[in-house]
């Protein structure tokens, strides 16, 4: 299931395993947001949605990429203390939940995933390989999302024990992915101490 994470005192945490899951379904099905249901106007809303999610995804992918550029191999398995996932373990996480939620809960492919050996995992597994796998990854849920009905999003699937949409399903993925990104790049300013430039505002024009 899906892991509950914090920062405490300037350093990245997560929580046990065993931990409850962060992503409240329950609340979500008593406000009735798990049994919604599509017409014509909202499909476009739909295709909005999914088109962000695969931008989005890809960007933070690009982000994550980075920072491993810039961290040496020691350092991505590098873990703050014994509570604590390195860069490496939550690159490993991600590929974990992205296959599970989206490649085989709304894609269909088979569920194969091992959870806790995505954080048991010391190194360690080269910087190309993890590169290599979060990309695959990320390209494959993106073509999977890119052909994803809109009946899809309102429709009940049971991912991980959870009976959920697919709407929630892509939602819980999506700040998941750009909650576990932030703290990869947090490690890595922690050992480049320097800025990466990752946050590019909008010039804006003043007025004549």
């Amino acid at each position: 299931m899906p892991c509950t994470c914090h920062e405490r005192g300037g350093r990245v945490q997560q929580e046990p395993v065993s931990e409850p899951v962060c992503f409240d379904f329950s609340a979500l099905r008593a406000r009735g947001l798990l049994g919604v249901t599509v017409n014509s106007k909202s499909e476009r809303v739909s295709e909005l949605f999914l088109q962000d999610v695969r931008k989005q995804m890809g960007r933070y992918r690009r982000h994550i990429d980075r920072c491993l550029s810039l961290l040496t191999e020691k350092e991505i398995w590098w873990r703050p203390n014994a509570a604590s996932n390195s860069a490496g373990n939550l690159v490993l996480h991600l590929c974990g939940n992205v296959r599970q939620w989206i490649i085989s809960g709304l894609g269909g492919a088979p569920d194969l995933r091992v959870r806790e050996r995505e954080f048991s995992q010391r190194g360690p597994i080269p910087r190309r390989v993890l590169v290599a796998r979060l990309r695959a990854t990320v390209s494959e849920a993106s073509r999977v999302l890119r052909r994803l009905p809109p009946q899809s999003l309102t429709r009940e699937h049971t991912i991980q024990g959870f009976r959920v949409t697919g709407l929630v399903a892509v939602a819980h993925v999506y700040e998941h992915f750009s909650h576990h990104a932030g703290q990869i790049i947090y490690v890595t300013k922690l050992k480049r101490d320097k800025k990466l430039g990752f946050t590019r505002l909008p010039k804006i024009r003043k007025a004549k």
